[in-house]
């Protein structure tokens, strides 16, 4: 059975998300820790619950989504998985964090592996599906499981809202269309964690969601 550990950081509250089950092993999702104290935030946080960290995903590579990429990639010798079209992302990470007055002292590392629709990823006794869902940013995924009822969705989906669409590569309707098709379409029990704010069931989205209820 998946645990999901939340740890809202930094300046934008972006959830960093760190999955694992009985075997120990752990994912991290989208680590946004920006400062020092944050980063030792983190790796406290896995330390005093003894997990084993064996990957490194993310659901898109915006910037408040990377931040400590490079940290959890090299403290846990582990290569940052990711969709490819995100990957013009990667090397404007510095000069972009630069422009809303923050520090960052290393853009993330190269895509090791590049995840696409329908790929699963595993870890420990457990498993997570990719869906690709752009619109937010090109390169964006949701990791899902079935036997969990979970999906990471990253900021593709809020609750009662959805991710902005007019940063570099969005579109509305290729998000909704996404949404619609992937999202909307699964178990109404099914928990989403998104990149801010609370989580949200399906089922509430498809009542409550008014840029997908129309």
């Amino acid at each position: 059975m998946i645990k999901v550990d939340v740890l809202p950081i930094n300046p934008w509250q972006e959830n960093t998300y760190i999955l694992s089950d009985e075997t120990g092993e752990c994912v991290i999702i989208d680590p946004g820790c920006l400062s020092a104290e944050e980063k030792q935030q983190v790796a406290d946080f896995i330390t005093s619950n003894k997990y084993k960290p064996v990957r490194l995903l993310q659901t898109h590579l915006h910037l408040d989504h990377v931040f400590g990429s490079a940290f959890i990639a090299e403290t846990y010798n582990l290569g940052l998985e990711a969709h490819e079209g995100d990957k013009f992302l990667i090397d404007q990470t510095v000069s972009y964090a630069q422009q809303f007055g923050m520090e960052v002292d290393k853009n993330p590392p190269p895509i090791s592996n590049y995840l696409n629709e329908g790929d699963k990823v595993s870890f420990g006794q457990s498993e997570l599906e990719v869906f690709h869902v752009p619109g937010h940013s090109p390169g964006g995924i949701v990791f899902y499981s079935e036997v969990d009822k979970i999906a990471i969705v990253g900021d593709a989906i809020f609750r009662e809202s959805i991710g902005r669409t007019d940063l570099p590569g969005g579109d509305f309707d290729t998000l909704i269309n996404g949404l619609k098709s992937k999202i909307l379409t699964l178990d109404d029990d099914v928990e989403l964690y998104p990149g801010h704010g609370p989580s949200s069931k399906v089922g509430h989205e498809r009542l409550n969601n008014p840029f997908l209820n129309q």
